[in-house]
């Protein structure tokens, strides 16, 4: 399942990107809602954070993050694969991005948050799903190490 997802969110972020390079040079295009598209280059981490570290330092973290979770997700330490893939998938697509250009394309814009892409939204949605996930693992291993199954004698 992780490979599947992180390759499922790879290539919708990549495409994504590609698209966004291309039609949204012009200038931004207005979506009705929250949500517009606006081109632009991300030097830092997730949502600019990080934006004054060498190149170096951010690729490395970055992949850093993304091997520890591909790993623990492998050995099991990880309760949620799906979670996993969404973050490694996400990850990958930023630094396949910021290894060749040394900025991350960015197209979603809200005008109340940094500009981001749908590399960011996987590894936040990842992100809540992992946290999610592991409280509930947390509270089912409670629950058997107290003796209790949730059925009533």
């Amino acid at each position: 399942m992780l490979a599947f997802t992180a390759l499922a969110v790879l290539v919708v972020d990549v495409t994504s990107k590609i698209a966004a390079s291309t039609w949204l040079r012009d200038g931004p295009v207005e979506l009705p809602g929250p949500l517009d598209l606006q081109l632009a280059y991300n030097p830092g981490a997730a949502f600019g954070l990080g934006a004054n570290l060498p190149l170096a330092v951010v690729l490395a973290a970055t992949t850093t993050v993304a091997a520890l979770i591909a790993v623990g997700a492998w050995r099991g330490w990880i309760p949620n694969p799906w979670a996993a893939g969404l973050i490694v998938g996400g990850v990958i697509g930023n630094v396949i991005d910021r290894a060749e250009a040394g900025t991350v394309v960015d197209m979603l814009h809200t005008g109340w948050w940094p500009t981001f892409n749908l590399a960011d939204v996987a590894i936040v949605c990842g992100a809540l799903l992992l946290a999610f996930s592991s409280m509930r693992s947390n509270e089912t291993d409670h629950q058997r190490d107290r003796g209790d199954t949730g059925t009533a004698a």
